[in-house]
């Protein structure tokens, strides 16, 4: 559909007192000026947050601050062998850090290069440049689909209705009359017209609040929600653990008397040290944090542009995906076809009107193909005209009595424009065969006098008499029927949900593979919300929706439990973009749409979503991975330190012993695992699945350590260095295996990531100056003995939790 509104050739008025723009607008010295003043409209960064924000988020921490502490009494105690663990933990924040300016930078130059854009007039000629560079006083040219970018006065002679639910939470469009002011942030749905700029920048009234609401406000995040609740967790274990702990480690230096003046409280706060730090999962949200950053660039190769690096999760969630028809499904791009006669002779004047019609500046494709079909030599003057919405479905316009084309014209939807003739019922079937061959099909029609004010209301009234029916053809995208296929075959159910003709968009739903059957004509649409659920779940075909409907049908959707991805091109569809889970815009999309999107097509090829779909689902299961290995980490040394704390025994490692466990069977290898490919698809429930796994295989872990320790302190009592030997055998060994574990299905990568780990392992027990630095040496043989077989029982019972884990689940274990 399209806009008609004010003639090209309407003035505008002087704005104002002298110095203030006319209707040539701003010069280019009064712009020059204003600019060299400061006065632009900076705004803040587009895609992601800032540098400060990206240190802070990586650095300042509540772990850290605690990891900071440790490492400070390390070095003060002399003890910088076991402080390792502060040059891991920074080197986690470099990385981090690192990762996520990368995906900025690269985030960002698509941002600028796809920034929004605004028309204005500056010495007599209409301009587009970037909404940042709006300055005061220019006049802006507002038509449907385009967002505010600064506040503005409209004009006399514009019209305009602003969705401002960015403000004040309220979606539905409000009116705006000349001399009302809009507010940034603002999306124009329907109308046009002209304003002056009277804020810009940091004085708009919206700059915070549409800054939070457009680029940080957070997607639904299960991995970030997730595990967020275990850290929550870990923290509130950390204090009654060190306190245990530090218990334990004084009672075995013979008391605190003893321990003060013998020096043993080194030894026991070193061992606090490495209890504490070993229950951190530090790597865990370093991983999740890369995972999604490395996603977001890799879709900026294909030329998908991330609003929120998080997004890239909610894609391997998705199992429904709404689809528009134009722009989407089609190419966007509008053909004229033929005109067909409406049963009765036409009234006169019929092309002028059409070529008023066809010749407005912001007109869309459809109005642009008729303007191509009808071009105008020059612009009848018009007295009024109604311009279009998506809920009026046609639009308007009055010519003065003596026109070559007096009295109103009506241009629309025939289902809405024909409805109310009593002469329109054979061009209404006219209309209905030529939409049934999947024709987009328009009506005008007639009236000899002006519009009924009541009609601004949607109904129009009686006597429009039919003219003439107009046809065009779209462009099916030929990677259209492909791209459906693989989502069906993906358990992905599609829905096309478009405001076009039923019979339409029904021809368009078996051309790209949807199969036989009709559309269902949203106007019979329930209002019962339950209806309204049963009925968007059993059919896949919409047509004649409205852009509330559409918003309505994604909640209802989302009600029946569904994660929902709406796509769309149109400011008709920015309601349901913004309800949806995640708002997918085509590159021709309005900026009202865009701005409201998760993430943009770029260069509108439909085919990128699989792409996108895999980067989601690459992201999601190999962080899924990782936190199973972290997390199972966190409760072998939780248990461990409990139980030995409740034994009175000390902890039996050391913090450089910990720190290099961490990094040769989690760190590292977790760190490449994160990043391969995995097709899996994603089902609700990371976090129970990953505790179902982690829960016993770290107490079975723990219960290793713990049978080995027992042995070393009864059987085979021997020295604290062959006993702590022996614990960290079993402990790598059992750890070794859960990476293995989690790491399945394996690729010839993966097998190679844990071949390393095996050799790194394999080093700290051959090679003499890691021996000597991690104080690690071969245990006797019959204590080495009972480690290892410890450790292969446990890892037999890590094997079975896991397999009984994936049949509980219904899967298959690899």
């Amino acid at each position: 559909m399209f806009e008609a509104g004010e003639s090209t050739g309407r003035h505008v008025d002087s704005v104002g007192p002298a110095g203030r723009p006319g209707l040539d607008g701003l010069s280019s010295a009064e712009v020059l000026a204003r600019t060299n003043a400061g006065r632009i409209n900076s705004i803040p960064g587009a895609t992601s947050r800032s540098a400060w924000d990206i240190v802070r988020a990586n650095v300042l921490t509540l772990f850290n601050a605690i990891v900071a502490a440790c490492f400070v009494l390390l070095l003060v105690l002399d003890q910088w062998r076991d402080a390792l663990f502060g040059f891991s933990a920074l080197g986690n924040s470099l990385i981090g850090i690192v990762q996520e300016y990368r995906a900025k930078q690269s985030l960002d130059r698509l941002a600028i290069l796809h920034a929004a854009q605004s028309r204005v007039i500056r010495d007599g000629i209409p301009r587009l440049i970037p909404a940042e560079a709006l300055v005061p006083d220019d006049i802006v040219l507002l038509s449907a689909g385009e967002q505010v970018a600064a506040d503005v006065r409209l004009l006399d002679g514009g019209y305009v209705e602003a969705d401002e639910s960015f403000l004040t939470g309220e979606s539905a469009p409000v009116p705006k009359q000349p001399g009302a002011v809009l507010l940034s942030g603002s999306l124009i749905m329907a109308g046009n017209g002209r304003a002056v700029v009277v804020r810009v920048g940091p004085d708009t009234f919206a700059f915070k609040l549409t800054a939070e609401a457009r680029r940080f406000a957070l997607v639904t995040s299960e991995i970030r929600s997730g595990l967020d609740k275990v850290l929550r967790v870990i923290t509130w274990l950390l204090l009654p653990t060190a306190v245990l702990v530090t218990h334990a480690q004084v009672r075995n230096a013979g008391g605190w008397e003893a321990a003060l003046s013998s020096g043993q409280w080194i030894p026991a706060a070193v061992g606090l040290v490495a209890s504490i730090m070993s229950m951190i999962p530090l790597g865990l949200v370093l991983l999740t944090s890369v995972a999604f950053a490395v996603g977001g660039v890799r879709l900026a190769g294909h030329m998908v542009l991330v609003q929120e690096l998080a997004a890239v999760e909610v894609l391997a969630r998705v199992d429904v995906l709404c689809l528009d028809k134009t722009g989407t499904l089609s190419s966007g791009a509008m053909t004229f076809d033929a005109v067909h006669g409406a049963g009765i002779p036409p009234a006169e004047g019929w092309r002028k009107a059409l070529e008023w019609f066809g010749a407005k500046e912001e007109a869309n494709t459809t109005a642009k193909s008729i303007g191509d079909a009808f071009p105008a030599a020059d612009i009848l003057p018009e007295t009024s005209s109604v311009p279009f919405t998506s809920a009026l479905k046609w639009s308007s316009v009055t010519f003065p009595p003596g026109s070559p084309a007096a009295g109103t014209w009506v241009l629309g939807a025939p289902d809405f424009v024909l409805e109310e003739s009593s002469s329109g019922a054979p061009a209404r079937r006219s209309a209905a065969a030529l939409a049934s061959t999947g024709l987009r099909t328009l009506a005008l029609a007639h009236l000899p006098g002006p519009l009924p004010v009541p009609a601004q209301g949607g109904r129009l009234p009686a006597g429009l008499v039919p003219v003439v029916l107009l046809t065009f053809r779209e462009d099916i995208r030929k990677e259209a029927p492909g791209t459906l296929a693989y989502f069906r075959q993906q358990g992905v159910a599609l829905k096309i949900i478009s405001g076009d003709d039923p019979r339409t968009v029904a021809v368009l739903a078996r051309a790209v593979g949807l199969g036989p059957g009709g559309a269902y004509d949203a106007r019979e649409l329930p209002a019962d919300p339950l209806l309204l659920e049963e009925t968007v779940e059993k059919h896949h075909v919409f047509g004649s929706v409205t852009p509330s409907q559409k918003r309505d049908m994604v909640q209802a959707l989302k009600r029946r439990g569904h994660t929902v991805a709406m796509t769309g091109d149109g400011v008709n569809d920015v309601l349901a973009l913004k309800e949806a889970d995640l708002g997918i815009a085509m590159d021709t999309a309005s900026p009202a749409t865009k701005a409201v999107a998760r993430l943009v097509l770029l260069d509108g090829r439909f085919d990128r979503l699989p792409a996108v779909v895999a980067e989601g689902r690459r992201a999601i299961s190999n962080i899924e991975r990782v936190s199973m290995v972290f997390l199972s980490k966190t409760v072998y040394i939780t248990v461990i330190s409990l139980t030995f704390a409740l034994l009175l025994w000390p902890f039996p490692y050391l913090p450089r012993q910990m720190s290099v466990l961490d990094g040769l069977t989690i760190g590292l290898p977790a760190f490449f695992l994160a990043l391969q490919p995995s097709a899996q698809r994603y089902e609700p429930g990371f976090l129970k699945r990953s505790l179902a796994f982690s829960v016993p295989a770290g107490v079975c872990g723990a219960l290793c350590v713990l049978a080995v320790s027992l042995y070393a302190r009864s059987a085979a009592p021997g020295s604290a260095e062959a006993t702590q030997s022996a614990a960290v055998i079993t402990l790598a060994l059992v750890a070794s295996w859960i990476l293995v574990t989690a790491s399945r299905p394996l690729t010839w990568m993966k097998t190679l990531i844990l071949a390393g780990m095996y050799a790194g392992l394999a080093l700290l027990f051959t090679v003499p100056p890691a021996k000597e630095f991690f104080r690690l040496d071969w245990p006797p043989p019959d204590l080495l003995a009972v480690s290892v077989t410890v450790a292969v029982g446990g890892s037999l019972v890590i094997e079975a939790i896991r397999y009984f884990q994936w049949r509980l689940a219904g899967r298959s274990a690899d």
